[in-house]
């Protein structure tokens, strides 16, 4: 695999105009392997889909692009199937095989952008669901041993938004991460007597009604409610540049909670198992006063406050400036914390 320089404009959903000084494409492991073999030490950057990735210069060091397509079937019994997905796939398209095949479990997460390879990474989630809860085990190149690594769900930390793949680093300034994702292993329900639909979050039970009429619930109603209520929510990224929802909702303990809720009574308010209290972010910037709001090149979308857009002709440092124009606001108003969700570069 010989490096070459590209535009990376087409490969980041916001659309910002960089490039990389040295590309290679990644189809496969042994390809992956191949690579790291040979430059075990050299510092990299790993590009999945683009869509979770805000990038404010030129990469200058290699683009490793995941490109690996495909699944299969490892084990597979009456109620269950252990599925390995190719890093490379598209995520959405994986989702879609998985309810023509009667695999359930990843409905909620219809129509997220990027491929499968990163879902681990950013511990991916939708009206209720993290794509955590159907992960089995992850094989992923170990920068540090130099070697194949596989990691069950245990091993990978997960939290909101968050797991072990944004902590191991390895260099202080964490641009090199530890572990390169190859393939991922998800445990999904074949039995549909074993399966429980999720549709108590926000606009999903009213939709799901609305679909399923009076026919039971399926997880192909879920899907089909989940893209119906994304798509009137999120512009597409080939027409106005984003990355989807670009903050991640605040969880605050229980106290703080109760005293904005005081406050604010219409304060959207999600109760957590450990006992915090998650809120709406999109609530928190709305109410701020940036739900539509355009400064230069970059925005607020229209329809979403939790989406930020790029018009066109702007850079990754103004969109940047522009959310920590929001964070600052929001806290100022409301003494809570958000952040953002995508990787920045």
């Amino acid at each position: 695999m010989n490096p070459s320089s590209i535009d990376l404009t087409a490969f980041n959903t916001f659309g910002f105009a960089v490039s990389a000084s040295q590309y290679v494409p990644v189809r496969s492991a042994r390809e992956l392997q191949n690579y790291f073999k040979a430059a075990p030490d050299a510092p990299c950057f790993v590009l999945g889909g683009g869509s979770n990735l805000v990038l404010t210069r030129d990469i200058d060091v290699t683009v490793l692009h995941m490109l690996a397509q495909g699944f299969a079937v490892y084990e597979e019994s009456d109620s269950h199937v252990l599925v390995g997905v190719q890093a490379g796939h598209v995520w959405h398209d994986f989702v879609m095989s998985c309810l023509n095949n009667g695999w359930l479990g990843l409905e909620n997460l219809a129509l997220i952008p990027g491929s499968v390879g990163a879902s681990p990474v950013q511990n991916i989630g939708a009206y209720g669901v993290e794509v955590k809860d159907c992960i089995s085990k992850i094989k992923a190149w170990d920068r540090l041993h130099h070697k194949w690594a596989w990691l069950a769900a245990a091993d990978c930390a997960f939290g909101y938004r968050d797991s072990v793949f944004k902590h191991q680093f390895l260099d202080d300034a964490r641009t090199q991460p530890r572990y390169v994702i190859s393939k991922v292993f998800f445990k999904l329900l074949k039995d549909p007597a074993l399966w429980q639909a999720k549709i108590g979050y926000g606009d999903v039970a009213a939709c799901v009604a609305q679909i399923a009429g009076d026919a039971v619930v399926t997880a192909q109603h879920i899907a089909q409610a989940i893209i119906q209520i994304r798509s009137s929510k999120l512009p597409d990224p080939q027409v106005l540049g984003n990355a989807g929802s670009f903050f991640k909702n605040p969880i605050v303990a229980a106290q703080v909670a109760q005293k904005l809720k005081a406050q604010y009574s219409t304060m959207p308010m999600y109760p957590q198992a450990d006992g915090t209290v998650k809120i709406a972010a999109g609530w928190l910037i709305e109410q701020a006063g940036f739900k539509g709001l355009r400064e230069g090149a970059v925005g607020v979308y229209d329809k979403q406050a939790l989406v930020l857009v790029h018009y066109g002709q702007g850079s990754g440092l103004e969109l940047m400036a522009f959310a920590q124009r929001i964070c600052a606001k929001v806290f100022e108003q409301f003494g809570v914390q958000i952040a953002p969700e995508p990787i920045v570069y």
